[in-house]
């Protein structure tokens, strides 16, 4: 199962990680100035991350591979790391589809 993890930036901001089973981060929020719009984004997450249409493949400046999660409203939610293929990248977006829905949250900022 996955995890969601809570942390706190350098400048206060809030952010949250969803990690596979493996430890790797598969998607990363922005920043959030309250932990509240954070915990709000984990569940966004929760919610949009079932719905291919939500993700935005898109290739870096660099040309790899990367994902957004959107949600309803357009709003980038999180981000992917880069990949090396379109497949690898096709198998984070999986990997985020079935981690997802049934992540623990850690608040690591407590």
């Amino acid at each position: 199962m996955g995890k969601f993890t809570i942390t706190q930036r350098v400048n206060k901001e809030y952010q949250f990680n969803l990690k596979a089973n493996n430890g790797e981060i598969i998607l990363m929020s922005e920043g959030y100035i309250q932990k509240s719009s954070c915990q709000k984004g984990i569940q966004s997450v929760k919610i949009n991350s079932q719905d291919d249409a939500r993700y935005e493949r898109r290739v870096s400046t660099n040309g790899k591979d990367y994902f957004v999660l959107k949600a309803r409203n357009g709003e980038i939610i999180g981000k992917s790391q880069l990949y090396s293929s379109k497949t690898a990248m096709e198998n984070g977006i999986h990997s985020v589809k079935s981690n997802a829905p049934t992540a623990e949250i850690a608040d690591e900022t407590i």
